[in-house]
């Protein structure tokens, strides 16, 4: 099968794309998969191979440190889940962090020697629900996923394939050979291209407490007049949101999750533009992972005059920020994505009025250099 296969797995290490535990596969017989006990951060959660010792070849990374770390050993009696399983790792339920941090185990699916029962996960949040949401559903049918199971107890697993991590948050963004392949290769390779040729992913019917760029229903009507289908992935559901993504020859997006599963379908004669809404570390996994999957060598439209955020809140993910229209015109001109006059930005009072209906509470500038951005 592709991939190095052990019985045995090297101490715990950073995950890395080119060689290590990340491109290896280990088998284990009556493994005992261990669910979080209590929400936080790093949680002792896992895999305990049969002889008691940590398989740190399942641990969930995260930039630089592990999120799954050893739990205990149960001390009563642990149910017993037959079958061969593949395992999973964590299941988020943030979309965008599903899309990258769940996906990230899949790729021995078409090479696995013998047919599996499924894929086996364990929840991020203990007591959130189990139930995998429409998008969950979706996904792993497009990724030939025969079955889900969530671990929300100790469970004592017959047989389980326990892949190291391909992709994810952190240097290993960009995906190792494996991971590359397998998504080229196998993912939703029957969905259909279906669409237009010029497609805008907006953020501006989110609702309130998303960041997103101040006036984007300004930007909606500049683009939809360009000749783009103003695209509200939200309102769709995955398969449809692959099919427009892959028949866009030309696809500008405000910057956010949608564009990491366009780069998992996309090809490289495909043109890309992201709309920068925030200074963030996620800006730059979002273009590295679209180039390293894809090809496509996207486009930054970095020209935020000012950035908002709740008072008393200073994530990245919740600024709301004011577009230099003009600016962003110049660029995706130049690049070839639009044509015709400059823009001009949205009047004072329409920035105004839609700092107001974007958050409902007071907003604070975002400093920059000792001066608001």
């Amino acid at each position: 099968m592709t991939g190095r296969v052990t019985s045995h797995n090297r101490p715990l290490q950073r995950p890395d794309p080119l060689e290590g535990w990340s491109r290896r596969v280990e088998i284990l017989t009556d493994a005992v998969v261990i669910p979080p006990l209590e929400r936080s951060f790093v949680q002792p959660s896992g895999i305990l191979r049969k002889n008691g010792t940590f398989c740190a070849q399942g641990a969930h990374w995260r930039k630089t440190r592990p999120l799954t770390v050893r739990p205990q050993k149960p001390t009563g009696p642990v149910a017993r889940l037959p079958g061969t399983w593949l395992w999973g790792g964590v299941l988020f339920r943030h979309f965008g962090h599903f899309i990258v941090e769940s996906s990230g185990r899949l790729w021995p699916l078409p090479n696995l020697p013998e047919k599996i029962d499924g894929v086996l996960f364990t929840p991020k949040s203990p007591g959130a629900g189990y139930a995998p949401e429409p998008f969950h559903l979706d996904f792993f049918a497009m990724a030939g996923v025969p079955r889900v199971y969530q671990a929300d107890r100790p469970l004592q697993v017959e047989k389980l394939y326990v892949p190291g991590q391909g992709f994810g948050l952190g240097e290993i963004i960009e995906g190792t050979d494996h991971a590359r392949a397998y998504f080229r290769n196998h993912f939703a390779r029957n969905i259909s291209p279906n669409g237009p040729e010029k497609l805008y992913i907006s953020r501006s019917k989110l609702g309130r407490g998303r960041g997103k760029l101040l006036c984007e229903d300004h930007l909606d009507t500049l683009l939809a007049n360009q000749g783009y289908e103003v695209f509200h992935p939200q309102a769709h559901d995955l398969p449809t949101q692959v099919a427009r993504y892959k028949a866009a020859k030309h696809v500008i997006a405000s910057e956010g999750s949608a564009i990491h599963l366009f780069a998992m379908v996309a090809r490289e004669d495909q043109k890309l533009a992201v709309m920068a809404r925030r200074v963030s570390q996620a800006t730059d996994f979002i273009l590295r992972h679209a180039r390293s999957f894809s090809g496509v060598d996207p486009v930054l439209v970095n020209t935020l005059h000012r950035s908002w955020v709740p008072e008393n809140e200073s994530v990245a993910r919740l600024w709301l920020s004011e577009l230099d229209f003009t600016a962003a015109h110049r660029i995706l001109s130049d690049h070839g994505f639009i044509s015709g006059p400059s823009w001009e930005d949205p009047s004072e009072n329409a920035m105004e009025d839609a700092k107001k209906k974007a958050s409902g509470v007071p907003l604070a500038p975002i400093i920059s250099e000792g001066k608001p951005t």
